[in-house]
């Protein structure tokens, strides 16, 4: 899929292959589908990252902090080429690299290890403040959070941080399934929009929108794209 143009149905039917060579006792299924949509629009049209640029100072980082579903983020990346789709059906196995929750160490393309909530986006912040310090401005940080991830603190401290710090490097994709606990008035993008954010929120199923989103202009403040998909438990 890397050097040719698919349509969205083309897209998503190939993921859903590759998906489907995962088995076993994966309990996060929903979690994974909920973010397939935006990390294709991501990966495909969006991150300057490549299997080859892997180790580039001047790439692109994406982190997954949602990482306790990542079915869909190593569908994609094999989709990608990042590794080969035959460690698919080992998934979860002793021996594979491809863990119910991603290890930087053993997946190729992996920027963190994940999948505790609320870690992610603290790291996102420290990674567009660590490019800052070595004077690289071009980098773009993505990290993809769960809007059950906004129960916790950490990620309130990050936001608060983020927005007066004017940390426009910096960009966040909360997938919302409808499963946090608490919520915000006017939504969760009013949350972001609050510390100084640009956000928006659109059709996590919609890949124009999605694009869209996340090229929008936002000088001098980080970028949140609350990306609304059916509800967990639908």
């Amino acid at each position: 899929m890397t050097n040719a143009t698919y349509t969205k149905e083309d897209a998503v039917h190939e993921l859903h292959r590759l998906m489907a060579l995962m088995t076993g006792d994966e309990k996060h299924s929903t979690a994974a589908t909920s973010t397939l949509d935006a990390l294709w629009v991501l990966y495909d049209r969006v991150l300057r990252v490549s299997p080859e640029t892997a180790a580039d100072q001047e790439r692109d980082r994406f982190l997954l902090s949602k990482g306790h579903g990542p079915m869909a983020y190593y569908a994609v990346l094999a989709a990608k080429g990042f590794f080969g789709e035959e460690l698919l059906a080992g998934f979860g196995a002793y021996a594979s690299p491809l863990g119910h929750h991603p290890d930087r160490t053993l997946v190729p393309g992996a920027e963190i290890g994940s999948g505790s909530l609320g870690h992610g986006l603290p790291l996102a912040v420290g990674s567009v403040l660590g490019l800052r310090a070595q004077g690289l401005t071009e980098p773009r940080v993505w990290v993809l959070i769960g809007d059950a991830e906004l129960d916790e603190g950490s990620n309130h401290e990050a936001i608060g941080y983020a927005g007066p710090a004017g940390l426009e490097q910096l960009h966040t994709l909360v997938i919302d399934n409808g499963s946090a606990t608490y919520g915000w008035p006017g939504g969760i993008a009013s949350r972001f929009e609050a510390a100084g954010w640009s956000a928006e929120t659109v059709d996590g199923r919609d890949h124009e929108a999605l694009y869209a989103a996340f090229t929008a202009p936002h000088p001098g403040r980080p970028r949140a794209v609350v990306a609304r998909v059916e509800p967990k438990n639908a």
